[in-house]
């Protein structure tokens, strides 16, 4: 799964990156502890033309009469993703990507602790988590929300976790984003295991108050 994560690059560089024209109200770039129903910044294609445009991290689908009507989806399964009734139709046509630095991910210890880990690519480039997104509105609310979509763990990230978000490398983007035809679906698998390196960090993440640079650090730093 997915359930926090950072990310320190800039917006400018951020749209760079991505050939994505970036919107006036997109949320601080540089944060540390992005918690569920936060702002996020997501990338999304309109024939062929990216934007970078902020969304609310829980997706909320159509049927929700409020936003507390159900569960808050933040992840989506892509081995049911296709079939989901909350996902099936962003699936086929509200794919996005999600700028990441790096994610959290927890283990326990025997009395119940929990022990965040801090999860970055190896090669210290950007992330682009696959996402789904869906436009909300009811009850003199409107919010534009998306969802992870995860997979099962490589055979590294098994060792904190079973499951793992769906990274897409650059030559995957115009294919998830619709730009590229069919097949995204063939996309939606773990990353290889060299992928990502992981090391614990300090306990203060648990808090989704939370902030600062401190919080990727290394503990024995």
């Amino acid at each position: 799964m997915c359930g926090r994560f950072a990310i320190t690059l800039p917006t400018d560089a951020m749209a760079q990156l991505f050939a994505a024209t970036p919107a006036n109200d997109l949320p601080e770039a540089e944060r540390f502890n992005i918690c569920p129903t936060n702002p996020v910044a997501a990338v999304t294609s309109d024939d062929g033309a990216r934007h970078l445009r902020p969304m609310r991290w829980g997706f909320l689908p159509h049927w929700y009469k409020s936003p507390t009507d159900g569960p808050l989806l933040i992840n989506a399964r892509a081995e049911t993703l296709a079939e989901k009734p909350a996902f099936r139709a962003a699936c086929r046509a509200r794919r996005c990507l999600i700028p990441a630095t790096g994610f959290y991910e927890w283990t326990k210890t025997p009395e119940g602790a929990r022990l965040p880990w801090y999860i970055h690519r190896t090669d210290g480039a950007p992330i682009a988590f696959a996402g789904v997104w869906q436009a909300w509105e009811a009850q003199d609310q409107a919010f534009v929300t998306c969802a992870i979509v995860t997979t099962r763990a490589n055979q590294p990230m098994s060792k904190i976790h079973h499951r793992m978000p769906v990274t897409l490398p650059p030559e995957d983007w115009a294919l998830w984003l619709g730009e590229a035809g069919k097949g995204a679906a063939r996309l939606m698998e773990p990353a290889p295991n060299e992928t990502f390196n992981f090391y614990r960090v300090d306990p203060a993440v648990n808090s989704n108050r939370a902030t600062g640079p401190g919080l990727i650090a290394p503990l024995d730093a």
